[in-house]
């Protein structure tokens, strides 16, 4: 997949470099829902964008169940605080579930998210790469490592995030839109 090689590719910084390792692990995801293929396929494949916005949210859906009433609770509760700006509080909850569920990803990817929001990148970046190795069309962390090479100062290789997203979700339009900001950035820059 072009995110594993873009990962690896295009880290400029040593943190990032960590990430690469993702090239030689191809998991099995954890999220083996049987619905998963079909959606991603829809997602992908289809001319109306409200099919594939259809698609993208029961994805994110099925990425948010665990199977496990105390997971999904922890989940509710890590959320809340993220929402709530407790990026703290919302990392120790995620610590819970990525301790007891290590192989449901969306633990890892919320954990992610709270801390590229409490301004640590490298353990952002960390939780990515196995948020990837557990699934790896998981376009939610592709756009989080773009955030990342964005805040890194590395274009280029946000660049390379947000396309690999529009593989999986080409109707992404927030993601087009950094696309098509980037591509002019980087025009402009004679890169």
């Amino acid at each position: 997949m072009r995110v594993l090689s873009l990962i690896s590719g295009r880290c400029r910084a040593p943190a990032l470099a960590l990430a690469g390792t993702l090239a030689c692990s191809m998991a099995v995801a954890d999220q083996r829902d049987p619905r998963l293929p079909e959606l991603f396929e829809q997602m992908r494949n289809t001319a109306e964008p409200h099919v594939a916005r259809e698609a993208e949210s029961r994805i994110w859906r099925i990425w948010l169940d665990s199977g496990r009433d105390d997971v999904d609770a922890i989940m509710r509760e890590g959320i809340d605080a993220m929402s709530s700006g407790r990026f703290v509080d919302a990392i120790e909850h995620f610590d819970r579930i990525v301790t007891i569920a290590p192989d449901f990803a969306e633990g890892w990817n919320k954990r992610a998210t709270a801390y590229y929001l409490n301004e640590d990148l490298g353990e952002s970046v960390r939780d990515i790469q196995r948020t990837l190795e557990l699934e790896p069309q998981h376009f939610g962390a592709i756009s989080g490592m773009g955030l990342i090479f964005l805040k890194r100062g590395d274009p280029l290789g946000a660049l390379d995030a947000f396309e690999a997203v529009l593989e999986i979700h080409p109707h992404s339009r927030g993601t087009r839109l950094r696309v098509e900001m980037l591509k002019e950035m980087l025009m402009g820059r004679g890169t």
